[in-house]
């Protein structure tokens, strides 16, 4: 994979502005990418968005191999990096406990380990912000770290209407 993908990446898509009722190309694009290697995302990711109640939760049970297995050697050597660095901080610990309890840590474990590049719509906050925020632990371990946007431009996606 070169594109790992955070669960507010689906999640805001289907609630805003590529919602799976009016931008089913969006959703059909992503299968393309995955299908061809470009994009993913981990397990644990996947579980968080089958556990939902919704349409988004049915489309991730019918996709079960676009999630990747994230329990391999390298990237629990990498997800343990992070555990130690997430601790050694001073962090809001509500927020640190709960970072460290989601599948976040270990998609930039993934990511570390595979070079992949992370898409998420967290925003980068100042270095002594006390929140555990992606684009910052990612920043922190050299993992490149995207927008949706970003990773539509630099994959060149293109829309057209039905």
């Amino acid at each position: 994979m070169i594109y790992l993908l955070d669960a507010n990446t689906y999640i805001e898509a289907k609630n805003t502005y590529y919602h799976m009722d009016f931008c089913p190309a969006y959703w059909s694009w992503l299968d393309q990418q995955f299908a061809s290697g470009i994009a993913g995302s981990i397990d644990m990711i996947g579980r968080e968005l089958k556990d939902g109640n919704d349409e988004l939760a049915e489309w991730a049970k019918a996709r079960n191999g676009q999630f990747i297995a994230n329990d391999d050697e390298a990237t629990q050597t990498a997800f343990v990096q992070i555990i130690e660095y997430v601790m050694s901080q001073s962090f809001n610990p509500a927020n640190r406990d709960n970072f460290l309890a989601k599948a976040d840590p270990w998609l930039i474990a993934n990511a570390m380990s595979t070079g992949a590049v992370v898409v998420t719509h967290e925003s980068t906050v100042s270095d002594t912000t006390k929140k555990v925020k992606v684009p910052n632990i990612c920043k922190q371990f050299g993992v490149k770290c995207i927008n949706t946007f970003e990773f539509l431009r630099l994959t060149k996606a293109k829309f057209g209407l039905i």
